[in-house]
């Protein structure tokens, strides 16, 4: 039988084994519910167009406010403010008291009076006096045959922001974790079973009659390859359900920033999870037992929670060093392209750095795990496996 058939085969296997397990789908369920449950929380903590309700008693009034709401629009897209007419002072006083309106702009001798409740927000109070202001001004210079425009030339004042993307940083920054996360997890829910798998096949012996049917290294690649398809599908279910979630709470800012860095997410992590595959190969090809795995698996564990910690708390500079790394690249890299841009030379960097990791870390699984599949008296160290010989 050639080695092609043999991995396609444990692969098989590898997928139809644990996509029946209820753990399987539980944590999928879970991964899924935490990442709609964030977009719902971030749609509810998102900054939304201000929208005000301001009782007038008076055509004039009303005008202010209409000229306040076009101020506040053109500051914040979507923002207003709406006017509600009351037939007396009294009456507007009741609307803001009962809470149908936020703000009553009410004429006095000396011009106008802002009367709110317990309290007002500052950007209603600042833009109606604004507009006060404004009104008044416009009013006096026409009473004194003066130019307004003539008088405010040269007081146009524009601004201009250096850093494009720091409008929206907050739902950069919430990105970023979020794929650090997925990563985090699911590297270690697939992973995991891959270390699993190979040293309860050594003690129960069961790979001695594999060994005798079937190449050691169809083996190998049949599980590293049945569970990165399984760790790819299930994080595709979870990336889907975030883009539907966003689109539902139209989180705008969230939205485009995950389409535009979603496709190198999903490179960085095929390219991680299989550069992880060979280690946890190799941690259960150096056990002998079930609980060994817990000192076998601390390298992979140290891989995987030393950059998680990096993405979250370091500085920008190392950052910057570990987003170029093998394996922690898989969660510094996505995370500073949410958070903005990165020099191309950087992602060609990583990207091969990943390559060459993969290459690196499954032949050396391959090695130790031909050598080490029948050595089931002890645990082993990685010294140990590689000068082991038949």
């Amino acid at each position: 039988m050639s080695a092609a058939p043999v991995w396609r085969v444990v692969a098989g296997r590898e997928i139809g084994t644990r996509i029946k397990q209820k753990s399987f789908l539980i944590s999928a369920v879970l991964m899924v519910a935490g990442v709609v449950g964030l977009v719902v929380l971030a749609s509810v903590l998102a900054d939304k167009p201000a929208k005000f309700e301001v009782a007038t008693t008076t055509p004039q009034a009303q005008a202010v406010v209409d000229h306040a709401s076009a101020v506040l629009s053109s500051s914040d897209e979507g923002a207003q403010i709406k006017v509600m007419r009351a037939s007396s002072e009294s009456s507007a006083k009741k609307l803001v008291t009962s809470g149908r309106v936020d703000a009553a702009l009410l004429p006095t001798e000396a011009g106008y009076r802002i009367v709110g409740d317990r309290d007002i927000d500052p950007t209603l109070d600042a833009t109606l006096t604004t507009a006060v202001q404004t009104a008044a001004l416009k009013l006096n210079a026409e009473a004194q045959s003066v130019d307004l425009n003539a008088l405010q030339s040269g007081a146009d004042v524009q601004t201009e922001l250096l850093d494009p993307t720091a409008d929206n940083a907050d739902a950069r920054s919430a990105l970023a974790f979020i794929m650090v996360l997925i990563f985090y997890m699911t590297a270690l829910m697939f992973g995991m079973p891959i270390a699993q798998s190979v040293v309860q096949e050594k003690e129960s012996r069961i790979i001695e009659i594999l060994a005798a049917a079937v190449p050691i290294r169809a083996l190998l690649w049949g599980k590293v390859i049945g569970n990165s398809i399984l760790a790819l599908l299930q994080v595709g279910i979870v990336v889907v359900s975030g883009l539907v979630a966003l689109k539902i709470t139209d989180v705008g800012q969230l939205s485009n920033v995950a389409v535009s860095s979603l496709g190198w997410f999903v490179v960085f992590y095929l390219l991680g999870f299989l550069a992880m595959a060979g280690v946890w190969a190799i941690a259960g090809s150096l056990a002998s037992r079930q609980e060994d795995l817990q000192s076998t698996t601390m390298p992979a564990n140290l891989l995987l929670i030393a950059p998680y910690f990096i993405s979250v708390l370091a500085s920008e500079s190392v950052k910057t060093t570990f987003s170029m790394l093998p394996i922690s690249s898989a969660m510094v890299m996505p995370a500073r392209l949410a958070e903005g841009d990165v020099p191309a030379w950087q992602l060609a960097v990583a990207v091969a750095a990943n390559l060459l990791a993969i290459v690196v870390t499954i032949r050396l699984a391959a090695a130790v795990y031909e050598r080490t599949l029948m050595r089931t008296e002890k645990k082993l160290s990685l010294r140990d496996a590689l000068t082991v010989t038949d």
